[in-house]
This record gives structure tokens, sequence and C-alpha cells, in this order.
């Protein structure tokens, strides 16, 4: 019997996905565990495995289609024997057995009728996918003030929550003897054609976003306007560790091992969550979660986005072995290859722009980490010795933006003493 092929869920929260690239083509045998298709999340580009095994029928959704909801048909998978034609296998809910009928009663309730589709003041029906509709009578936005980046135009879960709220729950009225000002009208965020009309006649390309932009705007956009930050900043003299690396390099030329400053900033990070265990939480809606392990995060830039793989148990692994781990994750980061387990979790983040020649800068913590330390360049500057007479010194500044939800000022400027202990005391580390 034929069998309807699905668009698979790569990722718990994966809810759509771009259909890259078939690797086989219609009347192919098929074997279970063939690679069949690419498949791309917001994230990455993932190899989908056949389950079953027989000769690929029709091809339903073509290569390259955006938009794909998961759990849609996009292929017929056939026996050998079948013709093109012959009907597919129910799925699971389909071939689940139907109640037993029961007596209709005299009266009934009618059915609730599914949420009407929103439209425009002229009557234009406004296309939005169900969960995007939810989601705007939750912020209070007008669908009908959106342009859709979805398949013909459709709007989807991405537009609305970049978007600004265009509507607001009505006031409570005021007493006659005292009229109640009138609020202020929220300020909405300009739509597209808006910001298009503002630039005619002046040369531009337009630039649409693939589902990795949509997903860092608006995740992003979330984490500025609901995680209270504070940033902390400190200086770290990095003369000893640069030794202290030149040193260990030369001892791991051999195993074609060489460790990086960014490696020891991993492993400074690791060691300081369990010094200041408090610290190592993250923020659950309603309550904190205290990690025991300490999985760091680290920012790696891709071509048109970024990803933040994460090294788990950083605490427990060696300077070699972090390193080796790290350059093997940000590779593949940068083929689009990671699984969704090796960017996701985390209690803290690392993001290192000093390598672009950055002193310092101020980085946007990530959900739901309490804590992101944002890396700038080494510098020699002069700096006051210890005995009081003036010498020179690399100097590395960097700021910890922090949850404050999660961690308190106090406590954010425990983990980032400890942090930079351990970076001016790089021997320490390896105890």
């Amino acid at each position: 019997m034929a069998v309807e092929i699905l668009m698979p869920a790569l990722s718990p929260t994966m809810e759509e996905g771009t259909l890259a690239k078939w690797l086989v083509k219609e009347g192919d045998e098929v074997q279970s565990g063939d690679v069949i298709a690419e498949i791309e999340t917001d994230k990455a580009t993932m190899e989908f495995e056949a389950v079953d095994e027989g000769v690929m029928g029709t091809i339903l959704v073509a290569e390259g289609s955006e938009g794909v909801k998961v759990n849609t048909a996009i292929a017929i998978l056939l026996e050998d024997g079948e013709e093109a034609g012959a009907a597919p296998a129910p799925s699971a809910a389909a071939a689940a057995p139907a109640p037993a009928a029961t007596p209709a009663p005299v009266a009934s309730a009618p059915a609730p009728s599914a949420p009407a589709a929103p439209s425009t003041a002229s009557g234009d029906r406004v296309f939005a996918s169900p969960l995007a509709r939810r989601i705007a009578v939750d912020k209070g936005i007008d669908l009908s003030t959106l342009k859709g980046s979805g398949p013909k135009g459709r709007i989807v879960k991405a537009d609305v929550l970049g978007a600004t709220a265009t509507t607001a729950p009505a006031p409570v009225a005021a007493p006659a003897s005292a009229p109640a000002p009138a609020a202020a009208p929220m300020a909405a965020s300009p739509s597209a054609d808006m910001v298009a009309r503002a630039y005619e006649g002046r040369s531009y390309e337009e630039v649409s976003l693939d589902g990795m932009r949509k997903t860092i705007a608006a995740r992003l956009t979330e984490a500025k306007q609901t995680i209270p930050h504070f940033y902390l900043r400190r200086d770290v003299k990095l003369d000893a560790l640069l030794k202290f690396r030149s040193e260990l390099n030369k001892q791991l030329e051999h195993r074609g091992v060489k460790v990086s400053v960014n490696d020891f900033i991993i492993k400074a990070c690791a060691l300081a969550l369990q010094q200041v265990p408090a610290a190592n939480a993250v923020w659950a809606g309603d309550r904190v979660l205290q990690m025991k392990a300490s999985d760091v995060a680290v920012a790696v830039a891709i071509e048109g986005g970024l990803f933040t793989p994460v090294l788990q148990d950083a605490d427990l692994k060696s300077l070699s072995a972090l390193s080796t781990e790290m350059k093997d994750l940000a590779t593949r980061a940068r083929d689009r290859k990671l699984a969704p387990h090796e960017y996701q979790g985390g209690s803290f983040a690392i993001s290192n722009l000093g390598m672009f020649g950055i002193d310092n800068f101020d980085a946007i913590v990530n959900p739901p980490h309490a804590g992101i330390l944002a890396v700038g360049a080494g510098v020699k500057k002069p700096v006051v010795q210890d005995d009081g007479t003036l010498g020179v010194a690399t100097v590395m500044s960097v700021t910890m933006s922090v949850d404050h939800r999660v961690i308190d000022g106090a406590l954010g400027a425990d983990l980032l003493k400890a942090i930079v202990e351990n970076l001016e005391n790089p021997i320490a580390m390896l105890a």
C-alpha cells in the first residue's frame, strides 16, 4: 500500500521548513535509512532519511518550496509493483477508528465556529496562519497592517512577533468630576510600504529575509523588550595567559592542537559558573532553574546570521578538548550542519568580537540564558603596576550582560570577578 512521506519536525519548536533539495526522483528505489531530501529549518540544513522502503512515486512538494508545514504530505512512497495512482496509507490520525455512533439529543448546542479570517476595511481577506492569528489577538496587533512573508503573502508567526501592537484595551472610564486625559497612541513600526515610500527615487536592492534572519529578529526584539538587562564591565590583564598559551601550544604542536584565547575564555566562564553556582541558572517563566553542569554557548558568525553551539560540561574538559570540540562545532555551524541539540540549551553565552578589532561592546542576553559575556580585543595599554610604577600590559575589556530576574548586581559582580581571576591566573584553571 502506498505511504505518504510527511514533512518531518526536525526540532521541538519547528512548525514549518523549506524543502531545499530532493536527493531522489520519481521511480527511484528507496531503502529504509536512505537520505532522500535536505530540509532547511530556521537554523540549519538537515538530511531527511526514509523510514520505509519502496519506490518513490509522486513528489508532491517541489524542491525550493518554503513554508512547508510539519506533517504535510511531501511525497508518495509505493511498494514494488504499485502504480503512481495507488491510494496512500492513511496517517495514524486518519486511521484511528471512529467512535461508535450515539443517539443524537433532541436539542444540542451549536458547535463553536472557527475564528473568522481577519479582513481589511475594504473587505479584502487577510491570509494568516492560525498561530499568527492567536498571537495577534494576544498582542493586540491588527493583522491588516502587516505584510506577510509566508507563501503567497501569508502572515506567519515571525511576522506577528516582529510587529508592534497597534491596538490597546479601552481605558477604564474616570468619574465625571475628573475626566481622564486622552492616552497617547502607541507608536507602530512603519510598514515595508511606508519605508519604501520614504526612499522613493533612491536606488536600492530589496533583500528578502530567510527563516534564520526572521527568527533572529523576532528573538532579539523579544529579548530586548522583555529581559531587564544590566551591564557589568571589567578589564583583564592578559600577559600571563598569552605567555602560558604560547608555552602550551608548543607542547601540543605534535598533536596538531592549537589553543586559542577564546578557549581559555570558555574554560574560565565554565569554572566561574561552578565557583558561583547561584549564577548558573536560567529563567523559566515563573521560576528559575538552577543548573548543575557548566554548559557554555559560544556565538559563531555565519553568512546571514549566527549560531550559538553549546559546549556541555565545559568545566570538566581540558583546554585541548575544548579547542578541538569548538573548532568542529564552528565548522559545522558555518555549513549549517549542526543538529538542534547542539545549539539548544546552556545557561551562559560568550560573544567574542575581539578578533574583529572591537575594543568593547554590549551583547544581548539570549533567553533563557541569564547572562552573556561580550569580549573585546586585547590591546597594549599603560597600566599602574602593583608597586605603583607605570608599565605596559595587554588589556582585554569584557562586558557581562545580565538578566536581572535571575542574577542580582552583587551576584553578577561575583561571577564576573571569578571569570577575570581565572583568566589572569590561567595555570590555576588546570589544577
